[in-house]
């Protein structure tokens, strides 16, 4: 059996492979071609095996074969992409790769090469030009003429195949086509590489950036690759920059631009006509020569301010060329170009307005005699007012809320952390306003959250915050109320309703300054105040377990107690007078003040509502009363025969009464069906507990 016919037996295998396989000999002569190899170049077997390399291989001269092949044998493999030209002349690439083998002495070369098909890599560059730069890519075939082209390559000349962008079609779609023909030209046929912006013959005409460059191998150029790239909008924007430019130049304020050595870098003709300088003696000057009266300290300084505060305005005298000057009004403006500080001043010249403020000076004075005492009256009122008014929208003139006013000017300033109590109705939301209003947070936020009306399980989300998905309905991300007030205030009122499991987390707050968000990763920091109110007692609170004593210490760290508005009793008067213009005004009705006998009433009356009663009870008889004098009617509660404030026993005397009372009820049994614990609603260990802590034994019983 002869050689060739011996490698195709065993070649048999590799006809059902997937890619070209081809044996070459030393001469490139083909000595075995599996049928993918030829189908694809369009030859039946016996045609390929009169075939060489260089019958498919245009790039390929014997020379080259020769270098190729003492490569191979030199490294055993290699790996290359080259061009393959079919029977009826078509032109595709293809990856190859090569390794050498010997039979019965004789070297051989098994290459296996497959076709690159659209999605190829250079395919895939073009295309992806589109998504990088929203440039258009296209690569031109020499061999066979063919163009390949990205969409955006197309819809930039208007062209609705690739045809379109071939050469002898696409150097008509611009104005100047002989020079796009030459461009092409000088790329193709002896790779000149170019880089130009063209208009095209559209209306309006647009700006096309059109670039190429050669692709060459084995010193001839086989390929062209260029972009197109719609850059209209750019040359716009040149074209409105040379518009502002002359704009700039014809303005009448003169406008001038130094650096920080005072050099005078830019100006306008305006500037050249107000100073009577000619272009060659300003080329040369320094803002020092321009105005004598600049010294280099002051120049230093002025500069300074510019960069501080981005523009400086204001008003001089400007000496001309023949030493005469005149007034001007000037902006300095901070530029900053290339790394480069400079100054750029806009001067107008105010002679006219000079004269006019002149000739107003004298009706000016009187208006600022006028001015000055309405100001003397002003600080009279203001004094006035504050006699009555504090921290704003707080009133009293009683002398017993002095004192809590002056702990609210005390902790504004700081960053403590303040804890309100009162009885609901008392105002503690208003406290927490002026602490605010008064802190060097009174520019930030002040968040407010009311415990009491959050349901228990979307509270932690409301404080905190939660992430997308974080539980059922988290359908976005929500930042919290802490959030929100970071740099500022955050009050939480109704304190005491705070669930016992969200307490640990208000707590590391306070003392770390952090949080998670729900559903979150990441712990988030925050710089806020926290102002806490409650009326209920928290001490007792920590005693029965539903708050937890250390974070009950670090809300105290300043408690202000609010009184309730029976003990401030002179504030009732003027606090029902300021009530009274506020809903009348709202009601369109006449009411000017109170009647003496209505002070009289409500001053009787205790309030056990505070200040909200108050006012409801005030905008109530506004809607019933008529005239201009509010008169007691059947809206003034009846007086109450109510103990005096310094008659009421504290909470804890009277659980501790009400205690032993039950004991001698039941003999001082605690525990079984018919003990005290029993009647109580009580654990038998819970009412031990609180008879040792209010001091209940059975010898010191006597209320």
């Amino acid at each position: 059996m002869d050689i060739t016919k011996e490698f195709q037996l065993k070649a048999k295998l590799m006809d059902q492979m997937p890619y070209e396989v081809v044996w070459v000999d030393s001469n490139a002569k083909f000595v075995y071609a599996n049928d993918k190899f030829c189908n694809n170049l369009g030859y039946n077997p016996k045609e390929c095996s009169k075939l060489s390399v260089l019958d498919i291989n245009m790039n390929l001269t014997p020379q080259s074969w020769k270098d190729h092949w003492e490569e191979v044998m030199e490294k055993g493999s290699v790996n290359f992409v080259t061009v393959h030209k079919t029977k009826n002349g078509r032109f595709y690439d293809v990856e190859v790769h090569v390794h050498k083998f010997s039979y019965n002495g004789t070297d051989y070369l098994c290459a296996v090469s497959k076709e690159f098909t659209e999605p190829s890599f250079h395919k895939k560059i073009i295309d992806n030009t589109y998504g990088i730069a929203n440039i258009g890519g296209w690569e031109l075939t020499l061999l066979d003429g063919s163009i390949i082209a990205t969409p955006c390559a197309m819809d930039i000349l208007n062209v609705k195949d690739t045809e379109g962008l071939t050469p002898p079609k696409v150097i008509h779609r611009f104005k100047d086509s002989d020079r796009y023909r030459s461009l092409l030209g000088g790329v193709i046929r002896n790779g000149i590489p170019f880089d130009e912006i063209l208009e095209t013959n559209d209306t309006p005409t647009r700006y096309v950036r059109a670039a190429a460059k050669p692709i060459i191998k084995d010193d001839k150029i086989y390929r062209v690759f260029g972009i197109y790239q719609d850059i209209s909008d750019i040359k716009n924007k040149e074209n409105d920059l040379s518009f502002y430019k002359a704009v700039m130049e014809n303005a009448q304020d003169f406008i001038a631009v130094y650096n920080k050595e005072g050099d005078v870098i830019h100006y306008n003709k305006s500037l050249l006509k107000h100073l009577g300088y000619n272009k060659e003696m300003l080329d040369q000057s320094k803002i020092f020569d321009i105005d004598p009266a600049v010294s280099q300290e002051w120049w230093a300084t002025h500069f300074q301010e510019i960069a501080d505060k981005g523009s400086v305005r204001f008003e001089r005298l400007l000496p001309r060329a023949d030493g005469t000057q005149f007034p001007i009004d000037v902006t300095a403006n901070h530029l900053k170009f290339n790394g480069q500080d400079y100054n750029c001043a806009v001067g107008r010249d105010i002679t006219a307005k000079k004269k006019r403020d002149l000739e107003l000076y004298e009706a000016l004075e009187e208006i600022k005699a006028l001015k000055e005492r309405l100001e003397i009256e002003n600080e009279y009122l203001k004094e006035e007012i504050g006699n009555k008014i504090n921290f704003k929208n707080i009133i009293s003139v009683s002398e017993a809320y002095k004192n809590v006013l002056i702990q609210v000017e005390q902790v504004a300033p700081t960053d403590t952390t303040v804890l309100i109590t009162g009885e609901s109705g008392t105002g503690k939301e208003l406290l927490a306003h002026a602490i605010h209003g008064n802190s060097k947070r009174g520019n930030r936020p002040l968040i407010k959250v009311n415990c009491a009306t959050l349901p228990k399980e979307l509270m932690e989300s409301e404080l905190f915050g939660h992430k997308k998905g974080a539980f059922t309905g988290a359908t976005a991300h929500r930042e919290g109320k802490f959030t929100l007030a970071d740099g500022g205030t955050i009050f939480l009122d109704e304190i005491g309703e705070l669930p016992l499991e969200l307490q640990p987390k208000l707590l590391r707050v306070i003392q770390e300054g952090e949080y998670d968000e729900l559903g979150g990763v990441k712990t988030i920091k925050v710089d806020v105040r926290i102002i806490a109110a409650t009326n209920r007692d928290l001490k007792e609170m920590i005693r029965e377990g539903t708050f937890r004593e250390d974070l009950y210490y670090r809300l105290n760290v300043f408690p202000i107690h609010n009184l309730p508005l029976r003990a401030r009793k002179p504030d009732i008067p003027i606090l029902a007078q300021y009530f009274l213009e506020k809903y009348a005004s709202k009601a369109g009705k006449g009411f000017k003040r109170l009647a003496p006998k209505t002070v009289e009433r409500l001053m009787a009356y205790n309030f056990p509502g505070n200040i909200r009663e108050l006012e409801n009870l005030i905008e109530r008889a506004v809607i019933i009363e008529n005239g201009t004098i509010l008169n007691p009617g059947n809206w003034v509660p009846e007086q109450e025969n109510t103990l005096l404030s310094n008659e009421f026993k504290s909470f804890e005397a009277n659980q501790r009464d009400h205690i032993v009372e039950v004991l001698e009820y039941t003999q001082w049994r605690v525990g079984g069906p018919s003990g005290a614990a029993k009647i109580l609603n009580m654990n038998d260990k819970t009412l031990f507990a609180k008879m040792k802590r209010l001091g209940i034994e059975k010898h010191n019983s006597a209320k």
